[in-house]
């Protein structure tokens, strides 16, 4: 009888032992203000062992350039924009004030841990009004959300990091937040982590183009050295499966001082990771908003519905059928096109005259038609049908694509 309980035990400790295996994890990293042109030229050794395993890319940052999502092309936008995975007309994130988030639009963290209590999130940052303000933690507005941990702050600790001209306490601090993530992540393991570095986008400001520019750069390569040896430590001891994204939230001006506008050189960000399953859409200039329902495959979170329906992003993990929706009114009527990735499916077409989300709502969406995904367009009558908002959605195997027209003189 005790040999049975004995082997019993065994066999449930090794069941759970086995269970914990290829557990998926993720964390992303924002670098601050570094472009693409640079990165593309500067020598990164630790970023070049991560896109060796899986990839590099030019990526873009700021919406429709005159259209409806235009977003300006500023720190914290962009960091909300990757959070969320939508463009400022939906996040109401403009500048670094933060003045008014809308949290009606949830952040990836939210919607870990509205499906699955039980996950572990944790944010390292060199500015505290990322988790505070950005993500909104401990708000109301949050439904109280809150990380599990985080390492944050330390710009406000004058006496530990006493504030200098050459901003080389923000490095001091990066340094930090750094060490600190990979610390955690090497004991801990949380299943969605942020780590967001600053120094690089100050020497921007201070030196623009410059070799204090590229200093900045070489420095951020050290920090994230040292979070890739900690996930390749999970990875070898407990078979943890980790995906790494890390990306810059925006672009320079052509002297590298500033930015916020949209000019090529300030739109043009980039992407780095480790996987191996990044899709056509992966080199077709990825947006920041497709970081998140990337994010998402990898960890198999389903999205509801009726948030998935106001994602502007496309994964470049995973299958992916169609991108670049694009609709607009034409004789009586609304004609889409899109971009078709797949083959042989088929999508169906929705469309709603409310923005009942924004306050909190649902929006009333009717089912349009079936469509082979193939064509890549579509035209249906309105039938008279007269709105200030048209907010049409294709559906696809892959997710959900979305785009308003937006027709203020009904």
């Amino acid at each position: 009888m005790k040999r049975i309980v004995l082997a019993a035990v065994l066999t449930f400790f090794a069941a759970q032992g086995y269970a914990q295996k290829n557990v998926k994890k993720v964390l992303f990293v924002i670098v601050d203000g570094i472009p693409a042109d640079v990165i593309d030229t500067v020598a990164t050794p630790n970023i070049d062992k991560i896109s060796a395993v899986g990839g590099f890319t030019i990526a873009s940052m700021g919406g429709e350039v005159g259209g409806y999502s235009e977003t300006p092309t500023i720190s914290a936008v962009g960091y909300n924009s990757l959070l969320i995975g939508v463009w400022a007309n939906k996040h109401n994130v403009w500048d670094n004030d933060i003045e008014a988030p809308n949290y009606n639009y949830q952040t990836i963290f939210r919607m870990l841990k509205e499906s699955d209590p039980t996950k572990k999130t944790a944010i390292f940052s060199t500015w505290l009004d990322n988790r505070t303000k950005l993500v909104g933690a401990n708000l109301p507005e949050t439904e109280r959300f809150a990380f599990d941990y985080f390492f944050d702050g330390m710009e406000l600790d004058t006496l530990n990091f006493p504030h200098d001209k050459d901003k080389m306490y923000i490095h001091n601090i990066d340094e930090e937040v750094s060490k600190d993530a990979a610390r955690y992540i090497s004991t801990e393991s949380p299943d969605l982590s942020w780590m967001y570095l600053e120094y690089s986008d100050d020497m921007g400001h201070k030196f623009g183009n410059s070799p204090q520019m590229v200093d900045g750069l070489q420095k951020v390569d050290e920090q994230i050295g040292r979070v890739w040896e900690a996930i390749q430590y999970r990875e070898k001891k407990y078979k943890e499966d980790w995906l790494i994204i890390i990306t810059t939230d925006h672009g320079r001006t052509e002297d590298g001082f500033g930015h916020g506008g949209h000019s090529d050189r300030e739109r043009a960000t980039w992407i780095v990771t480790n996987s191996k399953n990044t899709n056509s859409h992966f080199r077709q200039t990825p947006e920041m908003v497709d970081i998140l329902p990337s994010i998402a495959h990898h960890l198999g979170l389903s999205i509801p519905k009726k948030i998935a329906m106001e994602l502007d992003g496309t994964p470049f993990i995973g299958p992916v059928a169609a991108t670049d929706l694009k609709a607009e009114l034409k004789n009586g009527g609304i004609s889409m096109t899109w971009k078709a990735l797949s083959n042989g499916q088929n999508g169906r077409v929705w469309i709603a005259t409310t923005n009942h989300f924004k306050t909190g709502g649902l929006d009333n969406y009717w089912l349009v038609g079936e469509v082979s995904l193939g064509e890549g367009k579509m035209n249906f009558p309105l039938n008279g049908i007269e709105s200030e908002i048209f907010k049409v959605v294709l559906e696809t195997p892959s997710g959900y694509l979305n785009y308003w027209i937006l027709n203020p003189r009904n």
